[in-house]
């Protein structure tokens, strides 16, 4: 056998592999690329659902107790307004006792009728990546909690 034979790959052979793998990540590409924005979107409504949870569960400890001020979750004293949490960081916030750095947090202005928010970081809309948190207005009425996922 002479060395030529043994070496290497002939150059058809290497244009056909580069041109297949051109091909796979023309395909793949676009699919990773919207991983990220389904990350964001589902980080949104896994937060929802842990308000609506933290909520449910101030209200049930708030009616156990018969105590319509505050109840102690975690450790941490809940504000409550018509036997849910507020719209404040002494309210709503302690109650989901959020750690994570993937949302910024505005309380509402008014903690007994203001709107609590949480916008997801790095959403390309962050005003439609969001998630809020009213408190009820009456005592027997539930709060509002609203997922924005459009802008993720």
């Amino acid at each position: 056998m002479t060395a030529s034979r043994i070496r290497g790959f002939t150059l058809i052979e290497l244009v056909v592999v580069i041109t297949i793998l051109g091909i796979l990540a023309a395909f793949a590409v676009p699919r990773f690329i919207s991983l990220d924005a389904q990350a964001r979107s589902a980080t949104v409504t896994g937060l929802a659902g842990t308000v609506r949870s933290a909520a449910a569960l101030a209200r049930g400890m708030s009616m156990a107790t018969g105590n319509t001020s505050t109840v102690t979750m975690e450790g941490q004293s809940v504000a409550l307004v018509n036997n849910y949490p507020d719209a404040s960081a002494a309210g709503i916030e302690k109650a989901i006792n959020l750690s994570s750095g993937d949302f910024t947090a505005t309380p509402g202005a008014a903690a007994a009728t203001g709107t609590y928010v949480w916008q997801r970081v790095g959403a390309t809309t962050a005003a439609t990546c969001q998630v809020s948190y009213t408190p009820p207005a009456a005592a027997g009425a539930a709060p509002v909690i609203t997922a924005l996922t459009a802008g993720c």
